[in-house]
């Protein structure tokens, strides 16, 4: 009878844990919209989420290991829309949408781009995006696949990165412009050179 018991605790806990987590995750997003990550406490986070403060620390060791978490929850949802680019018949539309997406989670966006979480940001969104290249690698593409990853990755986020830390920023439409422009239009361009 313990033994099921202490199975059910467990099952109970397992299925909180994703609430846990989205909830954290939540909560610091919703700060970061108010504060710079420097500022905010492990128990606003907490507080905010309706989590106890122990339970933080179950899960992460400290708040950067959350905004890490964070980051690479963003960086899925941001390789979801960038992928797409490089397919998109209208390359300009496909750049307003990240664009639009980026600015209005600014806050979010200038905490990773610009942070401490950076580094570890644009690994995860490299080794993501090559991750991706090798199901849809293309043969016949003048420059090589890991090089065009690299290139519009890197290019992408230093890109957005200024774009962020502008005191009186250009819109989010003409950002995707410059977007299109220098990442996406030299990589999809045909190039009648050699190889």
């Amino acid at each position: 009878m313990n033994q099921s018991i202490a199975k059910g605790v467990r099952n109970r806990a397992a299925r909180g844990a994703p609430r846990t987590q989205t909830a954290l995750r939540g909560a610091l997003l919703a700060l970061l919209e108010e504060q710079s990550l420097e500022r905010i406490t492990v128990r606003e986070i907490t507080a905010r989420a309706g989590v106890g403060y122990a339970t933080f620390f179950r899960r992460y060791p400290d708040k950067d290991a959350l905004l890490h978490d964070l980051a690479a929850s963003e960086i899925g949802n941001l390789l979801t829309m960038t992928l797409p680019i490089f397919h998109a018949t209208d390359t300009v539309a496909s750049t307003r949408v990240l664009c639009a997406y980026v600015w209005e989670h600014r806050a979010l966006w200038k905490a990773l781009l610009t942070g401490g979480a950076a580094a570890v940001l644009k690994d995860e969104y490299l080794r993501l995006a090559l991750n991706e290249l090798e199901r849809h690698r293309n043969p016949d593409s003048w420059l090589p696949g890991d090089l065009a990853v690299t290139f519009s990755v890197t290019s992408t986020l230093e890109i957005l990165a200024w774009w962020l830390k502008q005191g009186d920023p250009p819109s989010a439409q003409h950002m995707a412009e410059v977007l299109e422009r220098l990442t996406v239009r030299p990589i999809l361009a045909r190039d009648a050179g050699t190889r």
